[in-house]
């Protein structure tokens, strides 16, 4: 019984050994520039400022930078949130403002092909 779960044991911790000599993948980056979109409601020029650089508002619109460069594009990291413009709204909304954040940098990833194999190791 003993013998059993120290084997059990032992074969666990190897299994775990060997699971770390395979490699990490090699990834590829690009860095984009991008504008996000304004929202469709006007609002004071403080809440509008105030929504377009919210940490979410930001977070989605990196997200679809990279998605749109393809299949298998990630973020990695936010390098510049950019700048804030506003403009100002017309028709029955006068004197309230839309405003969207300008230059946008954003690093994506994705994995690069042929780092990633079959065998631990191999690449």
């Amino acid at each position: 019984m003993i013998k059993t779960r120290i084997a059990t044991i032992a074969l666990f911790l190897a299994c775990l050994g060997f699971a770390g000599i395979s490699s990490a993948a090699d990834y590829v980056y690009r860095d984009l520039a991008a504008n996000t979109l304004p929202p469709q409601k006007c609002a004071t020029q403080a809440e509008s400022a105030a929504q377009a650089e919210d940490a979410y508002n930001i977070k989605k619109h990196t997200k679809v930078f990279c998605e749109v460069q393809g299949y298998g594009w990630h973020v990695s990291e936010t390098k510049s949130t950019g700048k804030v413009v506003c403009n100002e709204c017309g028709g029955n909304d006068t004197g309230k403002f839309q405003c969207h954040l300008e230059d946008v940098v954003v690093t994506c990833k994705r994995i690069k092909p042929g780092s990633v194999g079959l065998f631990p190791g191999k690449g």
